[in-house]
Formats: structure tokens, C-alpha cells, sequence
């Protein structure tokens, strides 16, 4: 017997809400007056990185940077610059081009429109869905990795979650969602954070969860899952570490950086050299002349 035998659809969406009225955390980009555009950088930050690092960033970006063409305006450089140590500084580019395709194509407006959001450079269906329904409080279904893995056990009953989504999922997850377009957004909002603090992959809060008397995973006694563990994946010593501090080198320097400067920061030349390399082919870093070094012009 499974969940769906014992409590419909949009029972589950509603209990999900009723918890997020209470345990929803405080975060800048859920206030009332957010801008698209804040909601946007809130989404394109989060990718793989916790809020507590995004907050203090989100925050300094959005006072610098308050629309798209303030970004738009000044070099992509000065946003890998101000991305800081967040990771994955290809994002800072992915957001400059995208200011600078609002400028050109929307009149410096974010777009309403889900298909016009998925022209946008580096906007992929997550975040063109999250942005639709969390700035413009339009009826999307925004899944994540953490609402892949609710769906999975609350409603399939098992702990692995697919490995990519799906049009099935997307309109399984769908039918969680109300008609009323702003409850959906709600709604959207609430799966992702049940799954963010609660439905978590390693050691689920079980007994906080609102869906605990209805979760198909914990009637089934919560088996394990039937792929393989995931090792966490390590860092010291890989190229990206490499490319880290290469680039906070010239994110820290105020004028373009010689090549000697750059072989500090690595013993391996070899490493050193193929991340480097790397930067210049992402972007993230322009030769000016042989040599010398520094951020997107």
C-alpha cells in the first residue's frame, strides 16, 4: 500500500503549507517588494552553495548592483570580483550575461514570461520555474534536488530520487500545486524548504515532518536506497582548489597580475598551468599580453 492509497494530492500540498507558516526561515528575498531581479540573484547564488554564505553576498550585490542594467553597466570582471569566495564563479558571469540580455532585449525589465526567461543566458528550466513563481507568484512547479527527493519518498516510497528532472516530474509535482496561482507559489516555496531542513538526504527529521503519518517511504520502514553512496566529493589538492586561488589572486589585485605572481600560489606547474588555462577558456580570466593576467574586461 502506498501513500497515494490513504491521502490525496493536494492534501499533502496543503500540509506541507500549514507547516511552512510556521517554520519558514526569514530570508531577504521571501520579504514582500523583491524585486525579480533580487529573486533572480538569490536563485543563481543558492546553486550548490548554503544560504548562510549566499546571505552576506546576496546582500552586498543587490546594493551595488539594485537592477540588471546597474550590472549590465560595468565589466564582467567586477562581478567574478564581487562573487567573492561563493564558488562557482561562472554564475557571477552567467548573471552578468543575463543582466546584460534584459538591457538589450527587455528594456532593463526581468521578464514575466516563463518562455522569455529561458532565453536568458545561464537561466536553465530550474531557475527560469523559480524565478516565474517565486518573483511574478506564478503556478510553476520548481523542483530541486530537495523536492526530487520529498517526492521520492513521500509519494514513491523509496529513498533514491531520479537523477535528473523530468517532464514526468515536473508535472507529478504539478499536481501538488493548488489552482490558485499565488497558493501554488506558496506551495513551491514550502516543498523546497521542507526538503531543505527537514526530508534531508543523509539523516531525515522524521518526527518534525508534517508528512510523517502520510510518507510512503516511512510506511515502507525507510529503506535504503539501491544506488550507490555518494562520497562526498573532496576539494584539497583538485583543480578547483587550483583555480581558487589563482583567481583570488586577481579578484584581490587592483591592476593586471604577472605570471610570476600567479606561481606563487601552486607548487605543480603542471596543475597550475591546466587550471589557469581552464579560467581563460571559462572567461573568468583574460590575457592581456604574454604573461600578464586579470579579470573579464
Amino acid at each position: 500500500m502506498t501513500w497515494m492509497t490513504t491521502t490525496t494530492t493536494p492534501e499533502l500540498g496543503g500540509l506541507v503549507l500549514d507547516w511552512f507558516a510556521v517554520a519558514a526561515r526569514d530570508l531577504p528575498w521571501r520579504h514582500p517588494g523583491t524585486t525579480p531581479w533580487a529573486v533572480l540573484v538569490s536563485e543563481v547564488m543558492l546553486q550548490q552553495t548554503p544560504v548562510t554564505r549566499v546571505l552576506p553576498v546576496w546582500e552586498a550585490w543587490l546594493a551595488r548592483w539594485p537592477t540588471p542594467a546597474a550590472l549590465a553597466a560595468e565589466p564582467a570582471g567586477e562581478a567574478v570580483r564581487a562573487w567573492g569566495r561563493l564558488g562557482y564563479p561562472r554564475r557571477a558571469l552567467r548573471l552578468h550575461q543575463a543582466a546584460t540580455a534584459v538591457v538589450e532585449r527587455h528594456d532593463g525589465v526581468i521578464p514575466a514570461e516563463l518562455d522569455a526567461l529561458l532565453t536568458l543566458p545561464g537561466v536553465g528550466a530550474y531557475t527560469a520555474r523559480a524565478v516565474a513563481a517565486f518573483a511574478f507568484r506564478q503556478r510553476h512547479p520548481v523542483v530541486d534536488v530537495n523536492v526530487r527527493r520529498l517526492y521520492a519518498r513521500a509519494v514513491e516510497g523509496r529513498a533514491d530520487p531520479p537523477a535528473t528532472v523530468s517532464r514526468r516530474d515536473l508535472a507529478a509535482v504539478a499536481e501538488l500545486l493548488p489552482a490558485d496561482a499565488e497558493t501554488a507559489a506558496m506551495t513551491s516555496a514550502a516543498l523546497m524548504e521542507l526538503g531543505a531542513l527537514v526530508c534531508v538526504a543523509r539523516t531525515p527529521r522524521c518526527p518534525a515532518c508534517p508528512l510523517l503519518g502520510q510518507c510512503a517511504w516511512v510506511a515502507a520502514g525507510s529503506p535504503a536506497g539501491t544506488g550507490p553512496a555518494r562520497r562526498p566529493q573532496g576539494y584539497a589538492g583538485t583543480d578547483r582548489q587550483v583555480r581558487g586561488r589563482l583567481l583570488a589572486v586577481l579578484r584581490d589585485a587592483e591592476h593586471p597580475v604577472d605570471r610570476m605572481l600567479l606561481d606563487q600560489v601552486w607548487d605543480e606547474p603542471v596543475q597550475r598551468g591546466r587550471a589557469l588555462a581552464g579560467l581563460i577558456e571559462d572567461g573568468l580570466v583574460a590575457e592581456l599580453s604574454p604573461g600578464v593576467y586579470a579579470l573579464p574586461a
